[in-house]
């Protein structure tokens, strides 16, 4: 059942409510929590549809708050209950000056009594504990992979870290986590260093090289490949390397010093598995939090090699002024003596 309403409030969003569930028969003691999806146009549908199916494992009251500019302030609705549906959806398109005070909406369509998460498909917001939908939430989704600058999102994030905040780039690696803990403790041997290969700009990436390096207490190199995602983790030993290599995004090779190499399933997750996994716990993620906080001590080396490379080639570019200056000074002065050698001869003669 769809009930559509334009230009409404939230009194009549609540009755539409009421009626959609007393039609299907749907009682809201069957739902566990709220998720608030915050989104705009371009994300609605694949936001909705990842909402939904993982709807199906935790049956939730969903608002998805999509927003767009405008002059006047302007909310329409949108109530979804049953035919296929699980739980209630309720998408909210606020426009105009309604967008930047969308707390006072939202807040009386909470479910009473339950966890409420919040979820920000693409750009979150620059400090999300300022953030008046934030503070509504007993957890806090990004996602560092939708953003242009994805390691400078991450470290922003660890700037503004609240109990409660996890990305779904760390998410990603939930599988690649559980496989190398398991190579260590089949293979306990003392690690000498460690290579991440992934391609560039993953925020994946660099999480799992911060948690292998603060954990493992090694250098972790990065080396940047096409792809997709990340492609390989190696772990150095005296006896050889452990490593998982995974080319296609589906299938990861599995090898161990001593034993032959091994087929393991690691396809990429979709965001619906992700969001899904997320909904199952609604404690604090410490590991998370403790390699959030680790990021900017991996990346500073990066950083400090930069810097120094750029010193170099500017010291470089200076001595190269100095030496052609040089080479022209000397031309200069013999221009000058040999005219002043020639008028004292003309003097002479």
């Amino acid at each position: 059942m769809i009930i559509s309403l334009t230009e409404t409030t939230t009194a009549q969003i609540s009755s539409a409510l009421l009626q959609a569930r007393r039609s299907v028969g749907s009682p809201t003691m069957g739902m566990v929590l709220t998720l608030l999806v915050v989104c705009d146009e371009k994300e609605y549908e694949h936001a909705l549809r990842a909402a939904m199916e993982a709807g199906r494992e935790h049956p939730a009251r969903i608002l998805l708050v999509v927003t767009a500019s405008g002059r006047s302030a302007r909310l329409d609705a949108e109530v979804r209950i049953g035919e296929g549906t699980p739980g209630e959806v309720v998408v909210l398109r606020m426009r105009g000056p309604l967008s930047a005070h969308p707390a006072s909406v939202v807040r009386p369509l909470l479910l009473p009594d339950s966890p409420v998460v919040i979820w920000w498909p693409g750009r979150a917001p620059a400090q999300i504990s300022d953030d008046e939908l934030a503070v509504l939430a007993l957890r806090r989704i990004t996602d560092a992979a939708a953003s242009r600058r994805p390691l400078a999102e991450l470290k922003a994030r660890a700037a503004d870290y609240q109990p409660g905040d996890t990305d779904l780039s760390w998410t990603r690696l939930t599988r690649w986590r559980a496989l190398l803990a398991a190579a260590l403790d089949q293979y306990p041997a003392r690690i000498r260093g460690a290579a991440v290969e992934a391609e560039r700009g993953s925020p994946s990436a660099d999480l799992l090289s911060a948690w292998l390096q603060s954990r493992l207490k090694v250098k972790v190199s990065r080396k940047h490949t096409p792809g997709p995602g990340l492609t390989a983790v190696r772990m150095t030993t005296a006896a050889g390397d452990i490593a998982i290599t995974r080319s296609d995004g589906l299938l990861a090779s599995y090898a161990v010093p001593g034993q032959p190499e091994r087929l393991v399933a690691l396809k990429r997750r979709d965001t619906t598995d992700l969001i899904t996994e997320e909904l199952r716990r609604m404690d604090d993620d410490d590991v998370y939090a403790y390699v959030l906080q680790s990021l900017p001590r991996y990346s500073a080396p990066r950083t400090a090699k930069r810097k120094v490379a750029k010193k170099s080639a500017t010291s470089n570019k200076t001595s190269a002024k100095k030496i052609a200056k040089n080479k022209k000074t000397p031309a200069k002065k013999t221009a000058k003596s040999t005219e002043a050698e020639a008028n004292d001869s003309s003097q002479e003669d």
